[in-house]
């Protein structure tokens, strides 16, 4: 008989840590995002304003899935609401169950938050996958058990599929003018003095490697120092001291797992541009990319992408997600787009966010007015 327990705590959670990894290898489209270690990461980061709530599905004595969700306090003009979701933050595109059967996990997890007293005011599952490929199985369970979510497009990214051509095949599909600037930028950056393109990529640790190669990532920090999103105060790029930590102990975890995947261009010795990535089974996804933004006319983010998906060509990579976010050099690269969906559910008599949801109505209403702007919730 299938039952579900409750995790509350990282100590609680330690011994699940083995069947995690288990379960992470049959999830299908599983990141590093996903793993073990990037939560617990996570958590010991950011856990202090969430509250864990990690459902573990059990049948026959023997756990076969996993559902990481944490309630997280969001703040909107009219009142503060109690979410419960997935705890990825944005830091990626995806998150869900983890096991071979996401929809069995889903069922049962939203069976058991049915039947439980609940202690959040919605219920919202961002970053789910809701097409064709799962079926859209977050929406089934929750309609399975009564709860009559909205569903809606949450976030989308730009996409390049490596599989699906060669890099000459490729680069001959860009503009004859972007083949022309990637040329003429790397011939008048050669003047300034040698340019050499590094990446690395290590194996994991089990197979002798997980060289992190700090200096490499310092690197990536300096040049991210020099760029325009530095300067943004509530950004959350490379150098910002709100993330730094975070992500260099991630850096550290990624590359034990085999899962970092980092370039740098340099001329005449110094970074210029870098790309850091994370990468699994041959998918890789942009965490963070930049430029120094005094060597902004000469092209050096144009000339890493090149040669970096150039690179992956050779490496037979399959495909590469570039990231949130539309910009231009996505629109002229990507090979598709993808989507991410949010699933949003709270019971009728929540007052709290019924209060938001007759705000937002209101906004719409007002929005044609360029004085009003729909306000965004802050975590705290």
């Amino acid at each position: 008989m299938a039952e579900i327990l409750e995790i509350t705590t990282l100590a609680d959670l330690q011994p699940y840590q083995l069947a995690w990894k288990s379960l992470w290898e049959q999830t299908p489209g599983a990141t590093f995002f996903h793993t073990y270690d990037w939560f617990v990461t996570f958590w010991k980061h950011f856990g202090q304003k969430r509250t864990m709530r990690i459902l573990i599905l059990r049948s026959g004595g023997k756990t076969v899935g996993i559902l990481p969700l944490c309630i997280v306090g969001e703040q909107h003009r009219l009142a503060r609401l109690r979410v419960l979701t997935y705890p990825l933050n944005d830091w990626g595109m995806w998150y869900g169950p983890l096991g071979p059967n996401p929809s069995a996990t889903l069922f049962m997890a939203m069976r058991y938050l049915h039947d439980a007293q609940r202690d959040w005011d919605v219920l919202d599952l961002r970053w789910s996958s809701g097409g064709v490929d799962d079926r859209n199985a977050t929406g089934r369970a929750m309609w399975a058990i009564g709860w009559r979510a909205q569903q809606s497009v949450y976030q989308q990214s730009s996409l390049i599929r490596f599989a699906d051509s060669t890099w000459e095949e490729f680069s001959h599909q860009l503009s004859k003018k972007w083949r022309h600037e990637i040329r003429r930028q790397t011939r008048n950056l050669a003047e300034l003095g040698p340019v050499e393109f590094v990446r690395h990529r290590p194996q994991a640790a089990t197979a002798g490697d997980g060289d992190p190669r700090y200096d490499l990532f310092d690197e990536c920090v300096e040049v991210s120092r020099g760029t325009w999103q530095a300067s943004v105060t509530d950004g959350n790029t490379l150098c910002h001291e709100s993330v730094l930590p975070f992500l260099r102990e991630s850096h550290s975890v990624a590359s034990r797992l085999g899962m970092v995947d980092l370039a740098l261009l340099r001329v005449a010795g110094r970074a210029v541009a870098f790309q850091y990535n994370y990468h699994s089974h041959g998918e890789l996804f942009g965490l963070r990319m930049g430029y120094l933004q005094e060597m902004r006319d000469w092209g050096v983010g144009k000339v890493l992408l090149a040669q970096f998906l150039e690179d992956s060509f050779d490496r037979q990579d399959l495909q590469m997600d570039l990231g949130i976010g539309e910009y231009d050099f996505k629109s002229r690269f990507r090979t598709g787009t993808l989507a991410s969906y949010r699933y949003t559910y709270s019971p009728w008599n929540c007052w709290r966010w019924q209060s938001v949801q007759l705000a937002q109505w209101f906004k719409k209403r007002l929005v044609r007015s360029p004085q009003i702007e729909p306000s965004k919730p802050t975590i705290a």
